[in-house]
């Protein structure tokens, strides 16, 4: 609702422009000084259902400058912040650890498109050998993300994220605890020191760290890719990775 009420300001204020009547003042003299704000108001409201287009106009124009406002404000932030985020010792890394390029992907165990994703990533990774590619567990789907996530971080001490990681995201259904564990059983993990160290306070601050991080940015669902300079929401194909790749190897100045 408070959005709706943004866009019919705003637009409202568009259509008080365009009829001139921001001039309008308690001072001013003449016939339009008289009006009644009732009056004004049933003017415009008049002219509004007359010129439809000028509500839409306004709110297109209203979200194409929130949106480049956002986008500059990213770009500020991932300048500001890039070693920090792609540089997390605590994060698990595939591909090429002292690659040129760095691609971060913020996701969730239980979310379809990021399971969509994965092979495609995975693709990108054996395609350019020197490719580096962060993974940041962004479990924002409930517990049994949560739950995901933490019993990943803990495969990744017995250095066995890789294989954790892909076998959870090819897991038909919806992932739970038990078949979190289940996979890790498979895979023939530590099961006992995998429930210690899940619960430890290093990987509970290093998934508040993250969630901290990815809101400040703006990030609000996964998955989401960060190269190039760019945060690139939602699954996207191979031949959008690679370009945005080939962008950020680019030299630049």
């Amino acid at each position: 609702m408070r959005y709706a009420a943004v866009m019919l300001a705003f637009a409202l204020g568009l259509a008080l422009a365009g009829l001139g009547f921001f001039m309008l003042r308690p001072t001013v003299d003449g016939p339009l000084s008289a009006l009644r704000s009732s009056e004004i108001e049933a003017i415009v409201t008049s002219y509004l259902k007359e010129h439809p287009d000028v509500v839409i106009d306004a709110i297109r124009t209203y979200q194409q400058r929130e949106k480049a406002t956002q986008e500059s404000e990213q770009e500020r932030l991932l300048k500001e912040r890039w070693d920090e985020l792609a540089r997390d010792p605590r994060d698990p890394v595939v591909g090429n650890l002292a690659g040129d390029v760095t691609l971060i992907e913020y996701f969730d165990y239980r979310c379809p498109f990021c399971k969509r994703a994965t092979p495609t990533l995975m693709q990108l990774v054996t395609d350019d050998p020197r490719l580096r590619v962060v993974l940041k567990e962004y479990p924002i789907l409930g517990k049994d993300s949560v739950t995901a996530a933490k019993v990943a971080l803990a495969a990744h001490r017995q250095g066995r994220y890789a294989a954790f990681h892909n076998a959870l995201m090819d897991e038909p259904g919806q992932i739970d605890e038990a078949r979190s564990f289940a996979v890790a059983a498979r895979l023939g993990l530590d099961i006992e020191r995998l429930k210690r160290d899940m619960v430890s306070p290093e990987i509970e601050r290093h998934l508040r760290d993250t969630y901290e991080a990815a809101r400040e940015l703006g990030i609000t669902g996964t998955p989401a890719f960060v190269v190039a300079g760019k945060i690139i929401p939602g699954a996207v194909d191979i031949a959008t990775l690679k370009r945005l790749v080939a962008q950020a190897r680019r030299p630049t100045g």
